[in-house]
């Protein structure tokens, strides 16, 4: 059954090739849909139209990072809504299990709630927002404050996305955030976790 499965097949390939080769004038178009249609049986693309194929589809493998912890930007729309300038616009990023957390440490304890996504949204019955911590940051004259710190999910790197916020006033906005340049981070801090 499979053999006659086949012949139809090879019969149906072998008879389009012949219908394309007769439609032109040189035999070298039909050879080269003859062998496309062989690569694309294989599965292996190599003509011209797949090359942007190939290309979209190399550039998610380069985004995503191994487990571990990185140190990144963390990047926002607004002057009022920043990381503490003790950390120089960075965050601690750990990938585990292919997903992405930012843990930012903020300039205040102003900022009580955030939310990833829209302000709208976070104000509806059911939301789950995020919860602050309470971070020690030391600036580099010495002086050391506490402030509140959160952990962010991060769907992608080196793209906006929405993060709501809302302060001790009770006001919800909208801000665009983006997280972009993890480097691996610095052996004296793993070092340090490791003690």
């Amino acid at each position: 059954m499979k053999r006659k499965i086949a012949a139809v097949l090879c019969i149906a390939v072998l008879g389009c090739t012949m219908l394309a080769g007769c439609g032109s004038e040189a035999s070298e178009p039909a050879e080269t849909a003859a062998e496309a249609s062989e690569e694309t049986a294989s599965g292996d693309n190599t003509s011209e139209e797949t090359e942007p194929e190939t290309a979209a589809s190399e550039e998610p493998e380069e985004a995503p990072l191994e487990d571990g912890v990185y140190t990144a930007e963390f990047n926002t729309d607004s002057s009022m809504f920043h990381v503490s300038e003790a950390c120089d616009g960075k965050g601690t990023l750990t990938v585990e299990n292919g997903q992405m957390t930012i843990h930012i440490s903020l300039s205040s304890q102003n900022i009580v709630n955030l939310y990833p996504g829209l302000a709208e949204d976070a104000q509806k019955e059911g939301a789950v927002l995020l919860e602050p911590t309470l971070d020690s940051v030391t600036y580099s004259d010495g002086i050391t404050e506490e402030v509140y710190g959160f952990d962010i999910p991060v769907p992608a790197l080196d793209e906006e996305f929405d993060l709501a916020l809302v302060g001790t006033k009770g006001t919800w906005y909208d801000h665009k955030v983006s997280v972009s340049n993890p480097e691996p981070a610095a052996a004296e801090q793993t070092g340090e976790q490791a003690e």
